[in-house]
This record gives structure tokens, sequence and C-alpha cells, in this order.
């Protein structure tokens, strides 16, 4: 049986070509969504080794492979909501609306999509969701790791614009560094005003203190 992602559920397709699509950013306190859409090359030699869950891989090797699989896919796609969208459309429909920037960036445009997680966005091609899908299909690994090094640079470039709260190192995420700068230095633009979390530092309480799997009603994703 083979070990970490395939192209089997990419063959399973015909009629087209498949992309596969993933987000990153879904549960920071600051910070946008970002998503990705790869088409591998059907060849296997044309596809980059050692793709897998973006959090599978360091830093370096994530960067290292977003080089390889630009240069190599058929086609890739990133796109962002805003923290403004996510406030007004809530984190479900503003992370479809970064799906569907990303697939819109794409050079090729695919016929299907196989989308990780359990929810079926409503994106501008035909739709496959696949729990677990970035440990299972090489394309939606290669977007995990696409969305997600678009996501930390961006949020790098955030420490510089917000100094004080940490970003370039938890990249707007739960972490005590970043509790205590919301709480003495109030949040920022880039801050998610409707997350529990922040909403706590608002009133001068511990944001750590909220439950991770409830910082906003959306979360997790179900049908």
């Amino acid at each position: 049986m083979a070990k970490g992602p395939t192209l089997l559920l990419e063959k399973a397709f015909v009629g087209g070509p498949v992309c596969g699509v993933d987000e990153a950013g879904r549960g920071p306190w600051a910070g946008p969504v970002s998503a990705a859409a790869v088409i591998l090359d059907p060849n296997p030699r044309k596809v980059p080794k050692g793709l897998d869950d973006s959090k599978k891989l360091s830093a370096k090797a994530r960067e290292s492979l977003e080089i390889e699989i630009k240069a190599k896919a058929v086609a890739w796609g990133v796109g962002f909501a805003s923290v403004e969208e996510i406030a007004s459309l809530n984190i479900l429909h503003a992370t479809g609306l970064a799906m569907c920037r990303a697939i819109e960036a794409m050079a090729v445009q695919p016929m299907f999509a196989l989308v990780d997680g359990n929810y079926r966005f409503k994106l501008p091609c035909e739709v496959k969701t696949v729990v677990g899908g970035d440990g299972k299909s090489k394309s939606i690994a290669a977007a995990s790791i696409l969305a997600k090094v678009a996501r930390d640079r961006l949020m790098t470039e955030m420490d510089e614009r917000y100094p004080g709260y940490g970003f370039a190192s938890h990249k707007g995420y739960r972490a005590p560094i970043h509790a205590e700068a919301l709480l003495s230095l109030g949040p920022c633009e880039i801050h998610r005003l409707n997350w529990g979390p922040v909403k706590l530092a608002l009133m001068g309480k511990d944001p750590l203190m909220a439950f991770e799997d409830a910082l906003q009603e959306e979360l997790p994703f179900e049908a």
C-alpha cells in the first residue's frame, strides 16, 4: 500500500484537467485566509518529489517545494480573502472566495477540483471533497504547500507593518506571545475582531482562555 499522497484520485477523472485545492489560515486570530489550486502533470516523473500535507513538512522543505511546484505544474493559482471579507461573509464563505480566486488565477482552467475536507464549496468547476486530502492526493498536497507558504510570507510582511505582535513567528495563530501582545497593545487592523480570543482581549481577559475549536461559529466545516 502506498504511503503518503498519490495521483490515484486525479487519474480517476476523465474529460479534463483536475486540480487539487486547499486552504491555509482558517483558524488564526489575525490575517487573511489563503487558498491554492494546482494542476500537476499526469506524468509522475514531472511531479515534484516529497509532496505531502504542508503541516508535516518543515518551513524550508515547503519553500523549496513551492519553487518546484510552480516550475513543474501544468497550472497553479493562489488566492486570498481579507480580514474584512472574513468578517462580512464568515470564514466558511471567505474560504470559498479565496478558493475561487485561486482557480480563476490559473493559466489553465480545471474541469474538476479535488478539495481537502468535507465541505462542497461552490467553485468554477465540478467539486469532489476528500477528507484528509492533503495526505491522499498529490495535487491537494501541492495546493496545501502553496497556500501555506503564501500566507506565511504575507504574515511575515505584516510583522514589519505591525510590530510587537510577533506575526513572523506565529503567523497570527494562538501563541502566548500573541496573547500578551493583544492584551498590551490591543488588536491591529488585521486582527479578526469577531474571533473569540480577540473579543476576550478587548474585555481585558486572557485570549488563551478561548477554546481552540470554538474560535468562530463556522468552524469546523461540516457539509
